[in-house]
């Protein structure tokens, strides 16, 4: 074998076993990544905050304006100026037209594939589908897995708390045969890499996470017994539950227990230790207080906090109708001040340099409008995103696109690109593999580090 085969050699059955030996692994990654002639970041982010806009936001409409062309295309909005001379955003952008020297905007993101499912499993995972172009195909064992089941082998927490949630559900499509996205949880990894699920409305002054709070007649040391007792019932079914999976169930049991039992885990899920005032500044709603949420468990030590958009009966940034309408008053509000709001307050608490921030959705929107209804069809050909923080530079455009914004015309960025990148900036060997529940390899990432973004 050549030296490089020796090399990934190691690395793979090293990461096969788990991270264990962090030092001696990212040995092997940086040996590999000056061999492909890469740099690694200078600062690793030490966590990352996405944020999923379901449905596919019109790029159009909010990051790359093209003001000059036909009515059709331009449509109702103006672009304003922003903290950065010569970027522009949408009007409705208020806030964040106030801090785009924070953030990265890109706007040359593109794939072929118009399907929410299987292109939401590329945006979430940095992998293509295992059934491409399909909105019939519901998650599955051979999914990638989400970049949060990722980290969490590679940088599994070690202070009760998950490595991976994700909130407020599993994003889901009701014109969609195939339903629930795939690409949310382990996939190949295994189900002992799902995260955990923070579901429901978390502005709901009566919400609270289900599963780590007991009833008021049981107390930890009763609890415990319990347990014990089941312990000793398990094992007469121990031959059933080998089949079914004994181990992770046996890890999910004891990582329960170990959540309830911390107050350090309580405390970072209870949204009444903030104040009215921080409350209202992310905006009191679904989405706004799930923004909060991931910022108060970025500073318990959660290295990965998934945000979809949430259920609004109302197709989310679907906007196939009404598309105008939809973003001026339903939309762009309450996410323009939730990001505002979670950026300007990483700076503050000294979090943002090592906290990466993504935003962006599965495709963007066809150009021309539709006449009929004001809507905006499926585009996945050309659309924006945005990065910020943990080590991203900040206050640049990066790509381009055409007259319409119909097709990049410089520097094409793929979902496999967007989530390599977000990997390499949080210090994680985005060049190895890593073995699933079968023992086969598998390389975490098919996409390049956009070098270009990083400081």
């Amino acid at each position: 074998m050549s030296r490089r085969q020796v090399l990934q050699a190691g690395s793979l059955s090293a990461l096969g076993l788990g991270w264990g030996d962090l030092q001696s692994r990212l040995a092997v990654a940086q040996e590999l990544a000056r061999e492909n002639g890469q740099s690694l970041p200078k600062k690793r982010a030490k966590a990352c905050i996405f944020l999923f806009m379901w449905g596919g936001p019109s790029q159009l409409d909010t990051f790359d304006m093209k003001p000059d062309a036909a009515t059709e295309v331009r449509g109702n909005f103006n672009p304003i100026s922003t903290k950065v001379p010569g970027t522009h955003i949408c009007e409705h952008f208020t806030g964040l037209a106030s801090i785009t020297d924070k953030l990265a905007i890109i706007r040359s993101l593109t794939h072929d594939d118009p399907a929410h499912l299987s292109s939401g499993h590329a945006t979430l995972t940095g992998q293509l589908a295992p059934v491409l172009k399909s909105d019939a195909d519901p998650p599955s064992a051979k999914d990638s897995p989400h970049l949060g089941a990722l980290v969490s082998k590679l940088r599994p927490t070690t202070n009760g708390l998950p490595s991976f949630v994700a909130m407020p559900w599993k994003a889901f499509h009701p014109a969609a045969p195939g339903g629930e996205a795939p690409g949310q949880h382990g996939g190949w990894l295994g189900s002992a890499y799902d995260g955990m699920l923070l579901d429901g409305d978390l502005n709901d002054p009566n919400w609270h996470p289900q599963g780590l709070s007991l009833p008021a007649d049981i107390g930890i040391g009763r609890l415990e017994s319990r347990v014990e007792l089941l312990k000793t019932l398990d094992a007469q079914r121990a031959a059933l539950h080998r089949s079914l999976g004994a181990a992770s169930y046996g890890n999910h049991q004891s990582r329960a227990m170990e959540m309830i039992g911390s107050g350090n885990v309580r405390s970072a899920f209870d949204l009444t230790q903030e104040s009215d005032a921080t409350r209202e500044r992310y905006g009191r709603n679904v989405h706004g207080q799930c923004v909060l949420m991931a910022r108060r468990l970025v500073e318990h030590g959660v290295p990965l906090i998934s945000v979809n958009w949430h259920n609004d009966g109302k197709n989310f940034w679907d906007t196939h109708g009404d598309n105008f309408n939809r973003l001026k008053n339903d939309l762009i509000p309450p996410a323009d001040r939730a990001l505002s709001a979670l950026l300007t307050d990483l700076e503050d608490r000294g979090l943002l340099d090592e906290t990466i921030v993504a935003w962006v959705g599965e495709f963007g929107r066809k150009p021309q409008i539709t006449a009929n209804n004001a809507g905006r069809e499926h585009w996945p050909f050309c659309y924006s995103g945005i990065l910020a923080g943990g080590g991203i530079r900040p206050g640049m455009v990066y790509g381009s696109s055409d007259k319409h914004a119909a097709y990049p015309a410089s520097d094409p960025v793929t979902p496999q690109d967007f989530a390599t990148t977000i990997l390499h900036a949080m210090g994680l060997p985005t060049q190895t593999a890593l073995l699933d529940r079968e023992e086969r390899p598998h390389r975490i990432t098919s996409g390049r580090v956009l070098h270009e973004l990083l400081v």
